[in-house]
C-alpha cells in the first residue's frame, strides 16, 4: 500500500470515528409520541403519576394490570370494592369488556377514564357524545372545577391539550365536574376570535357505582404532573374512594407489542417458555455435537454362520470314507435331539407310547411315525450300515421335517 493510499484510508477512518462519536454525544431529540403508560418516562408517559398513585391514595393498594378489562374483572374477588383507572388518548372497548364494565360499576365500583375518544357500546350506554376541536396553530386551554370544595384557579395547559369536550350528556344522572375554556378562530377576513367553555369533567352514577370521565388525559402525564399542573390530578381522583386502585397498563398507545411472526407464541406464557426452551436446547446441541462430532465407523460385516458348511464337510468327509454306520448313528442322535427339542417328547424309550406321542404333536400318522420310529431302532440294533440304509434314513427324516414344518406353519 502506497503513502497516498494509506492517507486516504487515515481519512475515511478519522471521518467515521468523527460520525460515530457525533451520533454518541448528541443530545437526542425529544420524544412527544403519547404513550399513557406506567414505565413510560417520555413527557407524555405516565411514569411520574403511577409512581405518586400510593401518596395520593395512602389507604389503597395500586395494582398494575397488563391484561384485557374482561379477564381482569372476571378474576378479581368480587366482594371488595374497586377503582379502575384508564388514561390513554383513545379508548375503546369490545362488548364483553362493556358489559363487565357496566356490572363492575353497576356493583357499587367506580371508574376512572381520561381519554380524547370514547365510542362504542359504553358511549351508547351512557348517553355521552364526545368532540374534538382542531386548529392549525396549537394554542393553550385552561381547566377548572365546579365543586367549591376544590381548587377554584384555572390550570393552564398548552402543550399536546387539544380541546376535546362533551356535547351530549344524561342530565338525568350526570354531574359537571369541571370545564375547559379554549380559543376559537373564525377565519373570517376580521379573524375574531371567542372563547368558549366547554365540559370536559363528568361523574355519570350507573347502579351502585359510577363513571368519572376526564377529557384531558395529558393532564395526567408526566410533563404536567412534575410541574404545577399536579394539583388537578389530585383533585381529579379525589371522586375516587380508598378502596384498591386497578391501574390499566394494556390499553395504552405505547403499550409495547411484538410485530414478530411469533407474536402469538411470545404472547402465551406456556409457549414462550417452551419456545426458548427450544430453542435453548438446540444451541446447545449444535454446541456439543460440534465438540464431540467423531470419525464415520466402519460397517463391519458379522461372521458368517459355519456351521453348514461344516456339517457339510464333515458329512463329506463320511460319504468318502463310507462309514455309513458312524454318519447314520449321528443322524438318529441329531433327529431324537430334534423331536425333543420341538415336540417335547422323552426319547429314551422308543417305543408305542413315543410313536404316539410323535404322531398326535408332529399331526402325522401313526403308521408314517411308526415306520420311521422302526427303522431308527433297525438300524440302532444293527452292526454295520450300507449307503442304502443312509439314503433311506436320510429320506425319511427330511420327509417327515418338510411336512411337519408346513403343518407347524399353519
Amino acid at each position: 500500500m502506497g503513502r497516498r493510499s494509506k492517507i486516504i484510508l487515515g481519512f475515511l477512518v478519522a471521518v467515521l470515528i468523527g460520525i460515530i462519536v457525533t451520533e454518541i454525544t448528541r443530545p437526542r431529540p425529544l420524544n412527544w409520541r403519547p404513550s399513557y403508560t406506567a414505565d413510560s418516562k417520555i413527557p407524555f408517559g405516565c411514569h411520574v403519576l403511577f409512581n405518586e398513585l400510593p401518596s395520593i391514595f395512602p389507604n389503597s393498594k395500586i395494582e398494575s394490570v397488563d391484561e384485557s378489562v374482561y379477564d381482569v374483572l372476571i378474576n378479581r374477588d368480587s366482594s371488595q370494592l374497586s377503582n379502575f383507572l384508564f388514561i390513554n388518548n383513545f379508548i375503546s372497548f369490545d362488548e364483553q369488556e362493556t358489559n363487565k364494565l357496566l356490572s363492575y360499576v353497576s356493583a357499587g365500583n367506580h371508574v376512572f377514564i381520561a381519554t380524547n375518544g370514547l365510542q362504542g357500546k359504553l358511549a351508547d350506554t351512557l348517553n355521552i357524545e364526545i368532540e374534538q376541536h382542531y386548529e392549525i396553530k396549537e394554542d393553550s386551554l385552561n381547566a377548572s372545577f365546579t365543586n367549591q370544595n376544590l381548587p377554584k384557579i384555572k390550570f393552564k395547559f398548552e402543550r399536546g391539550a387539544d380541546p376535546t369536550y362533551f356535547t351530549s350528556i344524561d342530565t338525568s344522572k350526570t354531574t359537571i365536574l369541571g370545564h375547559i375554556q379554549f380559543k376559537e378562530s373564525t377565519f373570517l377576513a376580521d379573524q375574531s376570535i371567542t372563547i368558549n367553555e366547554r365540559p370536559n369533567f363528568i361523574k355519570t352514577a350507573f347502579g351502585k357505582g359510577s363513571f368519572i370521565i376526564n377529557t384531558l388525559p395529558v393532564a395526567f402525564t408526566n410533563y404536567y404532573v412534575l410541574g404545577e399542573n399536579k394539583e388537578y390530578v389530585e383533585s381529579s381522583f379525589s371522586y375516587l374512594n380508598d378502596a384498591t386502585i386497578f391501574w390499566d397498563d394494556y390499553k395504552k398507545s405505547g403499550r409495547t407489542v411484538i410485530n414478530s411472526p411469533l407474536r402469538f407464541i411470545l404472547a402465551q406464557p406456556s409457549l414462550k417458555w417452551s419456545y426458548y426452551l427450544l430453542v435453548f436446547g438446540l444451541l446447545l446441541f449444535v454446541i456439543f455435537k460440534a465438540k464431540r462430532e467423531q470419525r464415520i465407523i466402519p460397517v463391519i460385516k458379522p461372521l458368517e454362520n459355519s456351521s453348514v458348511e461344516f456339517a457339510k464337510t464333515v458329512g463329506s468327509l463320511y460319504h468318502q470314507n463310507r462309514d455309513f454306520t458312524n454318519l447314520n448313528n449321528k443322524k438318529i442322535i441329531y433327529f431324537l435331539t430334534y423331536l425333543r427339542n420341538r415336540l417335547y417328547v422323552n426319547t429314551t424309550n422308543l417305543d408305542e407310547n413315543l410313536i404316539t406321542q410323535v404322531a398326535a404333536k408332529a399331526g402325522k400318522t401313526i403308521e408314517e411315525t411308526k415306520s420311521l420310529i422302526d427303522l431308527i431302532v433297525g438300524l440302532k440294533n444293527k452292526p454295520l450300515h450300507t449307503e442304502q440304509d443312509t439314503i433311506k434314513l436320510t429320506k425319511k427324516i427330511n420327509t417327515f421335517k418338510q411336512s411337519y414344518g408346513r403343518s407347524y406353519s399353519r
